[in-house]
Parts: structure tokens; C-alpha cells; sequence
């Protein structure tokens, strides 16, 4: 028995080795940590803005405090009400849209064979993610002009139109093309995720699944799909939790006069109606909401997918 011990105790890691062991992984860690703590949990006690009437000049102890008089001033404001609209509706369209294909594309880059050719697939397919919405839409702009534009040209030359189409200066086409635009810049960032779960299935399942004489299609249905399943429930909450938010660069990059309808949203509500004028409480209060809303979607999806027997986020 004693030796028996001994052994146990030569096989047991003490936190102190491990850590020496592994420091470098921990000196990575504390810059992404210490990044979050600054901008993210730091930031906390500066949201006392949306209850106060605050002037930088005085600070927050010389700024009156008005409880909730900025928020129902917010609530009363239509242009808020037109922005809160707007938001909703293109981000439940940007989910609807965009959140299935980087499910395909995951899935049809998972049934490549050539490995060199899939590889240049996904490095093209993932570099729009690290493009600006700047260059992006500076791109668009010049491929969806109506008149010089390379897209009308080309349709137009192949006689499938007559005249130019709007793409970007007539609002309707504007909510299609921007949403297919933020389709195809997410879309291979996103696959990167379902490409790592798919990896994870055992390959037993589908030799299983071969033996049964599943074809390829069968084998997603049957094996692929529901064993990232998970990853898909977990993926989805934390979209849901953006759907109050919106993105002022992207949003500014395509806008123009023609479109205001449409491309005014609460990241340009809140430059123009708070940063721009210095109305920093109404920036923090419409902010605050947004933060509010998201977090009460995350919950409630969480809760929902329990009910229906997935993990869950939380």
C-alpha cells in the first residue's frame, strides 16, 4: 500500500508545475483578458451617462443626475422609433439569410476530395472578413453603378436587361444588395466553426452509415447535421443576442441621400443624434438598451433551446 502511494504521488501534476510547464500559454491569454477587462468590464461604472444630464466639462459629479428623463425622451423621439425599426427588420434579415450558409458552405467544403483545391477555396472564401467595409463598399460601388457599373454592363450586354438597375442608389434594391453583401463577407468566417465540429464526428458514424448504403446526401442528413447540432443551437443564441446592434461603419459606407429610409439605424441614431452633437447621455442610454434587449434575446433563446433538449449557451 505504501508503495502504491508513492507511485500516486509521482503521478500527480501540482498546479505550481503545471504552470511552469505551460506559462507561455498563460502570458498569451492575460492580452485578450486583460483587453476585455479594460474596454469591456471597466467601462461599467461610465453607463451612469444615460441617467444624467452629463457635460464632460463638469464630470460626473458636477452633471445632473435626471434618472430616467433621457430614456423617455428617447422613446418619444421618431427618429429613434424609425431607427429602432429599421435595425430590427435588416438584422432579423441579415440572421435569416446569412445564418444557413456558412452551414452549406461548411458542408460542401467538407465533401471536397482534392485538398489543394479546397484549401485555395477557403482562403478565398475567408478573405472578405478581414476586408473594411470602406473597401468593400467602395468596390460595390464601382460593380453596381447603373450606368458604368460591371454588373449592368455585363447584364446588359447579355440582353437580360435594358436599363441599368439601382443596385445601390434605389432603396429596395439597396436592402437586397447590402444583404447579400454582409451575406458574402460572413459567410466563409462563419463556416470556420461548423468546418472545426464536423471534423470532431467520429468517422465510425459514417462508415457506419456507409455500411447501411447511405450515399453522400443521406450521410449529411443523417450524421452530419445532427451531430452539429449543437454547434448550430450555440451559434444561433449568440446571433440572436446582435440583433438589437448594427454596424455604423458598414452602415455609413453604403449610404447615400436615396436610401436614407432604409440605411437609418441605431448606429447612425446614436452618431448623429448623440456623439456628433456631444449628447453623450443619449449615445450611452440608446446603447444601454440595446445591451438590454440582446442580453434578455440570449436569455430567452437559452432558456427555449433547453426546453427542446440542446445544451444550451449558459
Amino acid at each position: 500500500m505504501r508503495g502504491k502511494s508513492i507511485v500516486n504521488k509521482k503521478h500527480r501534476t501540482p498546479w505550481r508545475s503545471y504552470l511552469s510547464t505551460n506559462w507561455q500559454m498563460y502570458l498569451m491569454l492575460l492580452v485578450p483578458v486583460a483587453f476585455v477587462i479594460i474596454f469591456k468590464y471597466a467601462a461599467y461604472p461610465g453607463l451612469r451617462i444615460a441617467f444624467m444630464n452629463y457635460k464632460p466639462a463638469k464630470g460626473y459629479a458636477g452633471s445632473e443626475y435626471v434618472g430616467f428623463e433621457i430614456f423617455q425622451k428617447i422613446f418619444r423621439d421618431k427618429d429613434f422609433i424609425r431607427a429602432l425599426k429599421n435595425s430590427l427588420v435588416f438584422n432579423f434579415l441579415d440572421l435569416l439569410v446569412g445564418f444557413p450558409v456558412p452551414i452549406i458552405l461548411a458542408l460542401l467544403l467538407n465533401e471536397l476530395r482534392f485538398q489543394r483545391y479546397k484549401k485555395v477555396s477557403q482562403t478565398i472564401l475567408y478573405l472578405p472578413h478581414f476586408l473594411s467595409w470602406v473597401i468593400i463598399a467602395s468596390v460595390a460601388l464601382n460593380l453596381f453603378k447603373p450606368e458604368t457599373g460591371l454588373v449592368n454592363i455585363l447584364l446588359r450586354n447579355a440582353g437580360a436587361i435594358d436599363k441599368g438597375i439601382p443596385f445601390l442608389t434605389e432603396k429596395w434594391h439597396w436592402a437586397v444588395t447590402y444583404l447579400l453583401i454582409g451575406v458574402w463577407q460572413n459567410m466563409g468566417w462563419g463556416s470556420i466553426i461548423y468546418l472545426a465540429a464536423i471534423t470532431g464526428i467520429s468517422p465510425d458514424l459514417y462508415e457506419a452509415a456507409t455500411i447501411d448504403g447511405a450515399g453522400r446526401l443521406r450521410k449529411i442528413w443523417s450524421v452530419t447535421l445532427p451531430c452539429i447540432r449543437g454547434t448550430m443551437v450555440t451559434l444561433l443564441i449568440m446571433n440572436l443576442g446582435r440583433v438589437m446592434g448594427s454596424n455604423f461603419e458598414r452602415l455609413d459606407s453604403f449610404g447615400n441621400v436615396q436610401v436614407k429610409d432604409f440605411q437609418y439605424q441605431l448606429a447612425i441614431y446614436i452618431y448623429e443624434k448623440g456623439l456628433s452633437g456631444g449628447n453623450f447621455s443619449r449615445a450611452t442610454a440608446v446603447g444601454l438598451f440595446q445591451s438590454l434587449v440582446g442580453l434578455i434575446l440570449v436569455l430567452a433563446s437559452d432558456r427555449v433551446s433547453k426546453a427542446l433538449g440542446e445544451d444550451g449557451l449558459l
